[in-house]
C-alpha cells in the first residue's frame, strides 16, 4: 500500500477573489481584509498583516502571515466587474419597476421560483424582498399622493368658493397631477434611501441574469476570458498555490473561468496546486433558468477534475446564499465520476458566540459577508488561514465528508448543457 502524499506546503501564494454582484470600489475588500484579519489573528493567535500592492492589472493587496510557525506571503487581486454592474443597473425609476415586473415574470412563469423555495426559503425570500419593498414604496408614494391631493383641492376648493368660482371641473385633473408629483417625489427620497433598504440594489441584481435567462451576457463573457488569461498567467508564476474565491454570484463566474482554463490546457500538470474556494453562493438562482446551458455544463465539467481542489461553504445563517446545497447536483447535471465540490458549512451560531451571533443574527446583508470575516470561536473553516496560511486547499480539507445536512438531489427543471 503507498503512502499518502505528503502535504504541499505554502510559501507563497495567489489569489483571486471574484466579488458577486457589487457595484463598489474594491477597496472595500481591501479594509474588510485589513480590518477583519486583525481581529482573526489576534483571536486566534497567529499573525498576519497587509501592505500595498503596486499599481497593475488588477487592484489588490500583498498579505504576509506567520500561521502555524510558518510564514506565508500572498498576493491578493481582485477580478474587477464593478463596471459592468454599475452598467446594468437602470438609473430611472420607471426601468426599474419594469425589471420589476419581467424578472418576478421570468421566474414564476419558468417554474424556477417553486422549485428554488423547495430548497432553501431564506434565499428566495431575499429576491422576493426587493419586489415587495418597491411595491411597498409605490404604495406609500401613490398614498401620500392621493391625501396631499385631497387636502390641496380642499384648500383649493375652500379659498375659491369665497370668491364665487367652482373648480369642480378641473378637480380630477388637479387630483391625479398632484398625486403624481407627490408620488415622484415620494419615489425618488426612497431611491435616494437605498443604502438602508437595498430595494433598487437587489432588484438590478436579479434582474442582471433573469434578463438573459442565465445566459452570460457578451460584456460578462469577454471580462470572464480576461480573468481567466490573468489567472492562467498565475499557474505558470513560482508560487505554491493560486486559490480562487468565488463569493456570492462571483461564485458561478469562478466555475465558468475554471471550467475553461481546464478545457484549454492551460492548467499546468506541475504547476502551482489549484484551488476553488466558493463562499455564500446562489448559483442556483441562475443555473435553474432556461438559458443557462454554459452554467450547467460547466459545473457538470468541473466537478469532475482533479486537477483542482473545490470547497463550497455556506451557512444556514445566511439567508441570501443557498445553504449546504450541492450547486452541482441541485442543478441536475452531476456526472457519475462526481468529485466536487466538497459542501461545508461555516456554521455560524456555533463559530460565533451568542452575544455575536443576537448582534449579527438580523443583519441579513452584513451576515453574507461573514465568510469574508472574523469568527470569535472559529472551527475549521478561517478565510485567513486558507488565503494567507501555510496548507493548500486541498490539503487542509483533506478527507472531511461533507456536511450531512447538505441538498444533493436534482432540482431543476432545465437540466440541458451546452454541446
Amino acid at each position: 500500500m503507498q503512502d499518502a502524499p505528503l502535504p504541499r506546503l505554502v510559501r507563497r501564494r495567489r489569489v483571486f477573489y471574484v466579488p458577486g454582484y457589487d457595484p463598489i470600489h474594491p477597496r472595500r475588500y481591501r479594509e474588510l481584509y485589513r480590518s477583519e484579519g486583525a481581529d482573526q489573528a489576534a483571536i486566534s493567535g497567529y499573525e498576519i498583516g497587509i501592505s500595498p500592492k503596486p499599481k497593475g492589472e488588477t487592484y489588490g493587496w500583498n498579505v504576509s502571515g506567520l500561521i502555524d510557525g510558518q510564514s506565508v506571503s500572498a498576493e491578493v487581486d481582485v477580478l474587477v466587474w464593478s463596471d459592468i454592474v454599475r452598467g446594468s443597473m437602470s438609473s430611472t425609476i420607471a426601468a426599474t419597476y419594469l425589471q420589476l415586473v419581467r424578472t418576478t415574470w421570468t421566474y414564476i412563469m419558468t417554474g424556477t421560483l417553486r422549485r428554488l423555495m423547495w430548497m432553501r426559503k431564506g434565499p428566495v425570500i431575499a429576491a422576493l424582498y426587493p419586489v415587495g419593498m418597491l411595491l411597498l414604496q409605490l404604495l406609500v408614494a401613490v398614498a401620500l399622493g392621493a391625501v396631499v391631493a385631497g387636502l390641496a383641492l380642499r384648500g383649493l376648493n375652500t379659498a375659491l368658493g369665497l370668491a364665487g368660482w367652482s373648480v369642480a371641473a378641473l378637480t380630477p385633473v388637479v387630483r391625479w397631477a398632484v398625486t403624481a408629483a407627490v408620488a415622484v417625489i415620494v419615489l425618488r427620497w426612497f431611491k435616494k434611501k437605498d443604502g438602508k433598504f437595498f430595494a433598487y440594489y437587489l432588484m438590478h441584481d436579479y434582474a442582471y441574469s433573469a434578463r438573459w435567462n442565465g445566459a452570460n451576457p457578451p460584456a460578462l463573457e469577454e471580462r470572464m476570458t480576461a480573468f481567466g488569461d490573468i489567472i492562467a498567467t498565475a499557474l505558470t508564476e513560482d508560487v505554491d498555490e493560486v486559490l480562487v474565491v468565488g463569493h456570492s454570484s462571483g461564485a458561478h463566474l469562478g466555475v465558468s473561468i475554471l471550467a475553461d482554463l481546464i478545457r484549454a490546457g492551460r492548467v499546468p500538470a506541475n504547476g502551482p496546486a489549484l484551488g476553488f474556494l466558493s463562499l455564500g453562493q446562489v448559483v442556483p438562482m441562475v443555473s435553474f433558468l432556461p438559458d443557462a446551458h454554459r452554467l450547467r455544463a460547466d459545473l457538470h465539467f468541473l466537478s469532475s477534475q482533479d486537477s483542482l481542489a473545490w470547497v463550497d461553504v455556506t451557512a444556514p445563517g445566511d439567508g441570501c446564499a443557498f445553504a449546504l446545497c450541492d450547486p452541482v447536483a441541485v442543478s441536475g447535471v452531476a456526472p457519475e465520476n462526481k468529485r466536487w465540490p466538497l459542501v461545508m458549512s461555516a456554521a455560524f451560531t456555533q463559530s460565533l458566540s451568542p452575544q455575536r451571533w443576537q448582534e449579527l443574527r438580523w443583519r441579513f446583508f452584513r451576515l453574507h459577508f461573514q465568510y469574508l470575516c472574523a469568527f470569535d470561536r472559529p472551527k475549521d473553516y478561517d478565510y485567513f488561514q486558507i488565503t494567507a496560511g501555510p496548507r493548500t486547499l486541498g490539503d487542509r480539507y483533506a478527507g472531511r465528508p461533507p456536511s450531512k445536512s447538505r441538498i444533493d438531489v436534482t432540482a431543476s427543471k432545465y437540466t440541458h448543457m451546452a454541446a
